[in-house]
């Protein structure tokens, strides 16, 4: 069974790329954290293109951090962004790729995305503070 990346080329995620963040600018939830962190969009688009080369065609071609970069303005970000994020990807993707091509874009950006959120906003050290039986969240009566 074909996986779609054959329908995946450079030109077709340079196309992708370029509509999906065209909607994320103008996007009232997503556009003002990535418009204020952003300053030079033709380069970025560029670096965002060569990000799912590498990703979906296993090119090498994008040398970055993305992990470090999302830290960077964690503050402004919350998880409802990423499903925000993930909603455009899906409606982007489902218009202009093919079905197959549409599905493994999807599935890898839900894969990006839950490695993201786990790094920006798990913190087990929370949950044990609260956690029954442990005397920092215990309520003394």
């Amino acid at each position: 069974m074909p996986d779609g990346r054959d329908a995946i080329t450079e030109e077709t995620l340079k196309a992708l790329v370029t509509a999906f963040y065209a909607r994320v600018r103008q996007d009232p939830e997503l556009g003002p954290i990535f418009n204020d962190a952003i300053a030079d969009w033709p380069h970025h688009l560029g670096k965002l293109t060569d990000f799912w080369h590498s990703v979906m065609l296993t090119s090498g071609r994008f040398k970055g951090n993305p992990m470090l970069k999302h830290m960077m303005h964690r503050a402004r970000m919350t998880p409802e962004h990423f499903t925000r994020w993930l909603a455009l990807w899906r409606q982007t993707t489902n218009e202009l790729m093919a079905p197959a091509a549409a599905a493994a874009l999807q599935a890898k950006a839900e894969r990006i995305g839950d490695s993201l959120q786990l790094a920006l906003f798990y913190r087990p050290e929370a949950r044990a503070m609260h956690a029954p039986g442990n005397a920092q969240g215990a309520s003394h009566d």
